[in-house]
């Protein structure tokens, strides 16, 4: 359930990956599932939308220049490598 209708996919998990999506960087079948919810989801259309109003005028400002490829490989490699570490100040804080 997510925006008061039920849909197969929950919106938060459709707008955490909008700019996966309008970056073409997910897969076929993950950009169809998200494709279907934003068709029968209004208001994360409209969220969709304002993503897309941002990234228009990001590239804009940018001159539209793209990240080199091996740039772009490099780095989603690297972020498949982060592992984030629990610090006992932390947990002591939580606890």
């Amino acid at each position: 359930m997510s925006c008061g209708q039920p849909h197969e996919t929950d919106c938060r998990e459709v707008l955490a990956e909008v700019y996966l999506y309008l970056d073409l960087e997910c897969g076929e079948e993950r950009r169809v599932l998200i494709r279907h919810h934003l068709d029968e989801c209004g208001p994360c259309l409209r969220e969709y939308g304002i993503e897309q109003e941002v990234k228009a005028l990001v590239a804009r400002c940018c001159g539209n220049e793209a990240a080199p490829e091996k740039l772009r490989e490099r780095l989603r490699l690297r972020l498949t490598e982060l592992v984030v570490f629990e610090t006992t100040e932390f947990r002591e804080l939580a606890d």
